[in-house]
């Protein structure tokens, strides 16, 4: 049965887009090259939702008896703690779906891990920022939202994808326009059974009409036992507060970053109408809200992992940052802290930085400085209007 969905315009027009199949492979393949955020980092881990650096499409993986490059894997990905992420695309027409494609990412996995040597990857992805005209380090700095200058980051960056694929902590995941019943079931035992590594599968459904094209993802694989066994459920919803937060916070992080966590959770206390605690299954998280004329304004959110999230996303929703030029200038006014380098293309996401970046010099007092003015401009548009 084709599927629909129903979008109601500002001008209150109801528009049916009509669920579409995608005319060839090719097409999904370069939708994920070009929008990686569709594989819904944050259904794969609401807590700290995964993020996406394509290292390359078909990307060669070296095997025992070839010693070269007989199997061609579709995307190669890493997410921001370095988990080397490998994507299968297949369409539901494709009969290999069933059961063909899942022998055919274990085997690309299984050889990744011995024989793929982390510095070809790095080799790779240097290769394809070239062909891109864009420099591959300060592509990489910015997706980590790390200051320029900080080569050891980097350098730590790929040591941790070193180390994630020696400990076979990687991901593989199942994509297509629909994923089968019997695929579904495989991943699910799948992802139960294995740990370090993770399974899941991505439904890509797409409904065409009026000139929209809108596509939904849907994910599989992340059973509640699979969650128990990787660790992922310890900690049941609606249970994070000021001493759980701090508490998880100090077991990653030094006494400078929860020190500067504490004035930033103090200095929000102050300016906001109330401070919002995550419910997270693994990570605390706390975001200020400032409720004017009926009005929800989230500052930003600082997680128990050492990262602020920046709103900017959210920001381009709600007056006055709905303009491009206000959430700019915000960015300047980030950017004038040393250690936090925003590029322009931020302007419609959602970055982090590193909470450690705050603990120097001025950088904390600049911060709550950007946020201040960030604070004025919403009052005075709320009352101006």
């Amino acid at each position: 049965m084709v599927g629909k969905i129903f979008l109601i315009s500002d001008d209150e027009d109801l528009e049916e887009l009509t669920e579409t199949p995608y005319v060839n492979e090719d097409l999904l393949q370069t939708l994920l090259e070009r929008y990686p955020d569709l594989l819904a980092g944050e259904l794969i881990n609401e807590s700290s939702p995964r993020r996406w650096l394509l290292v390359s499409r078909e990307v060669a993986i070296p095997d025992a008896e070839s010693d070269g490059r007989n199997m061609y894997l579709d995307h190669l990905f890493l997410d921001q703690d370095g988990v080397p992420t490998l994507v299968e695309v297949k369409r539901s027409s494709d009969t290999r779906i069933r059961r063909e494609v899942v022998g055919q990412l274990l085997d690309y996995a299984a050889n990744a891990v011995v024989y793929w040597p982390v510095e070809e990857i790095r080799a790779r992805y240097v290769s394809e920022c070239e062909l891109q005209g864009m420099d591959a380090e300060a592509s990489l700095q910015d997706f980590l939202g790390i200051a320029t200058d900080d080569e050891g980051q980097v350098d730590r960056y790929w040591q941790n994808v070193k180390t994630n694929l020696k400990a076979g902590k990687i991901r593989m995941i199942f994509v297509a326009d629909e994923i089968p019943v019997q695929l579904r079931r495989i991943i699910e035992f799948l992802n139960e059974q294995m740990d370090p590594a993770e399974v899941v599968g991505i439904e890509l459904r797409q409904y065409v009409g009026q000139g929209i094209k809108t596509i939904v993802p849907r994910i599989f694989g992340q059973t509640e036992e699979a969650s128990q066994r990787k660790g992922t459920a310890t900690r049941p919803k609606n249970k994070w507060d000021e001493q759980s937060f701090f508490a998880d916070l100090a077991e990653s992080s030094g006494e400078e970053v929860v020190n500067a966590t504490r004035h930033i959770l103090e200095w929000s206390k102050l300016r906001s109408t109330r401070v919002w605690w995550g419910e997270g299954k693994t990570r605390g998280s706390f975001v200020p809200v400032l409720h004017l004329q009926g009005i929800d304004h989230q500052f930003f959110a600082v997680w128990s992992n050492g990262y602020v999230e920046l709103y900017f996303q959210w920001y381009q929703g709600k007056q006055p940052f709905s303009s491009d030029k206000k959430r700019d200038e915000l960015r300047h006014r980030l950017n004038e802290i040393p250690g936090v380098d925003l590029s322009k293309d931020v302007l419609g996401r959602r970055p982090s930085i590193r909470t450690e970046v705050l603990v120097h010099g001025q950088n904390l007092e600049k911060f709550f400085s950007a946020f201040e003015w960030f604070i004025e401009e919403i009052i005075t548009a709320s009352f101006t209007e």
